[in-house]
């Protein structure tokens, strides 16, 4: 089944050089576990206030972070995860959170491989943290809720996405 990958993806994906930005990294090990965005939107809502979260919620896209974000998501450009992902860890593990919630444009591609590489880092160093990549996407969330739940949406951005796609 070969899935329809936008441009803009695309080009996200491939280095000047024409290979993919994750060539230069470890294949990940670890399936990825699916979350459904109505759940996540049932986890920002439980959690709205002042009490601690125990997840984290990370948008792995790049230069096409545009339109907003899924509230109180950090951005973690897939392409720049790998390295990182230890700190990531350690700052969750510090801070209680023992879920993180990944996704990019449509969760197809930089969301499910940084999930998976949180999750095989986690494995490997014998942690209880549980690494996610969130269905659909942000696009996937905009088509369901709209800015619901959203930091910084911008209607105009989404239509103009959409009318793009066309």
């Amino acid at each position: 089944m070969a899935l329809h990958v936008h441009e803009h993806c695309h080009k996200m994906a491939t280095r000047e050089d024409g290979t993919p930005w994750w060539a230069a990294f470890p294949e990940p090990v670890s399936a990825v576990n699916r979350i459904e965005p109505g759940q996540v939107l049932e986890l920002l809502e439980a959690h709205d206030g002042d009490e601690p979260r125990d997840f984290l919620i990370v948008d792995a896209r790049r230069a096409d972070c545009t339109g907003g974000t899924v509230a109180s998501a950090i951005n973690l450009p897939a392409h720049s995860f790998y390295p990182t992902r230890r700190v990531l860890y350690d700052l969750c593990k510090r801070a209680g959170i023992k879920r993180v919630i990944f996704y990019c444009g449509s969760s197809n591609g930089r969301g499910p491989r940084c999930a998976a590489w949180m999750q095989d880092y986690a494995n490997e160093v014998g942690g209880h943290l549980q690494s996610h990549v969130m269905t659909g996407g942000i696009r996937g969330w905009v088509q369901a809720y709209g800015g619901r739940m959203m930091d910084a949406y911008d209607e105009q951005a989404w239509q103009k996405r959409q009318m793009e796609s066309e």
